[in-house]
């Protein structure tokens, strides 16, 4: 089976490109980097030639943000370890330039497409001495190259869905052989030990989710709607979906009955849809504004779009709700929730739907704390959000200090694991 699936990955080949050349003219894709994904030529390598380069993929922008923290500890304690980061979507490429933009030990690339020569090609050229994958990135060409030049790998915060382990366990035998390349992996739930027993995995050690690591400063959080936010009451919708607005906006026209000169601020989970998203707000009659990243806020407008990427903790500092997206479509349940973590973290009351597959174990931590709710329909949310939006913002210690306390620990045994790891492979 992996025979078959490097020869059509390799036949395949030219329609990826066409298939990535479109996804750039939808803008989906970063205009001129999109070519790090397709050409070798394009791989850019700037590693130094005495350094240990430890190679991190996270596919996207919230399995970025929760590795950050462990690749700063590990900067502050080796000198000569250099990182290469890659990810897949355009959210994450854009976000790791504020984020990275000072760090010059620390590279970030679109991972390549799984096609074996392209593989090849990339270690070649990068020869990373370790590689960690973030999450749930499997990919067939990579692990058995990997493997074939003995490099050491591993997964961290592993996952694996009910829906994942299915579609592997129609290959059992192919999986196997996979999933027992690796020399470790660092599980984020109870539920993905369990599959990854199945599939042939060993070394399996619970870990906790990193997700609950990512770092917020939040004396440096400014917003240049400060004043805005402060005059005016508003809710955060964050992380919304295709099909999801049209929800949210059904809740504001609910609440514009209570309250006057309301604002809701709809942050897209993707932000190419917001011209869509406005055209939904002019059919429901509603003032709409799409908000670029140095715009102020129009005092007649309704309805806020965020057009920007990773900005979304300068709203979360000021709001005292959030509806958290990519809960409320059926269609997305074996794949639903979006981080509600640094809304938390900032003292924000919580909403979501009920498709929150992915961050399943996050939410119940939440509502054990009593600041996530789960809602139905506009109303049930416009019933909470009536209710928040006569009180003032109050960050409530005892909460942060819960969520800290739980980061804290998670973050030890991250370290713990993942140096051992590191020094165990560098002998």
């Amino acid at each position: 089976m992996i025979l078959i699936y490097k020869f059509f990955t390799n036949i395949f080949y030219p329609f990826l490109i066409l298939f990535t050349f479109f996804r750039k003219i939808r803008k989906k894709e970063d205009p001129i980097r999109y070519k790090e994904k397709v050409f070798a030529s394009s791989f850019k390598i700037s590693r130094k030639k005495n350094s240990k380069l430890i190679w991190f993929h996270a596919a996207s922008v919230g399995e970025m943000n929760s590795i950050i923290p462990i690749i700063n500890e590990l900067k502050k304690n080796n000198d000569n370890f250099e990182f290469l980061i890659t990810t897949v979507t355009l959210s994450s490429g854009n976000l790791i330039k504020k984020k990275l933009q000072d760090s010059n030990n620390i590279h970030h690339r679109y991972f390549p497409l799984d096609v074996d020569f392209l593989i090849k090609k990339f270690l070649e050229m990068w020869r990373p001495n370790i590689v960690f994958f973030v999450d749930s990135e499997i990919w067939p060409n990579l692990i058995m190259n990997l493997h074939k030049n003995s490099i050491p790998f591993s997964v961290i915060n592993a996952r694996i869905t009910k829906k994942t382990f299915k579609r592997w366990f129609l290959f059992k035998k192919t999986a196997k052989v996979i999933f027992s390349k690796f020399k470790l992996f660092l599980a984020s739930n109870k539920e993905t030990i369990n599959y990854l027993n199945k599939l042939g995995a060993s070394n399996i050690v619970y870990n906790g989710n990193i997700k609950l690591l990512s770092e917020i400063d939040v004396k440096s959080i400014s917003n240049l709607n400060k004043l805005a936010l402060k005059k005016n009451k508003f809710w955060l919708s964050a992380s919304t979906h295709d099909g999801e607005e049209d929800f949210c906006l059904k809740t504001h026209l609910l609440l514009k009955n209570e309250f006057n000169k309301l604002k809701t601020l709809i942050a897209p989970r993707h932000i190419n849809r917001s011209e869509k998203i406005k055209k939904l707000c002019d059919n429901y009659n509603l003032n709409s504004q799409i908000l670029n990243e140095d715009d102020l806020i129009n005092d007649e407008s309704e309805v806020i779009i965020i057009n920007s990427f990773g900005i979304l903790n300068q709203f979360y500092k000021y709001a005292n709700s959030v509806f958290v997206g990519k809960s409320t479509l059926k269609i997305l349940k074996n794949v639903g929730g979006q981080n509600p973590i640094d809304a938390a973290k900032l003292g924000c009351k919580i909403y979501h739907g009920p498709y929150i597959y992915n961050f399943s174990e996050i939410y119940e931590i939440l509502k054990n704390l009593k600041i996530s709710n789960q809602v139905n329909s506009p109303e049930e949310l416009f019933s909470y959000l009536k209710q928040d939006l006569v009180q003032s913002k109050e960050v409530n210690t005892e909460v942060n200090s819960s969520i800290n306390n739980l980061s804290n620990e998670i973050f030890e045994i991250t370290m713990s694991n993942i140096n051992r790891f590191i020094l165990n492979e560098a002998l």
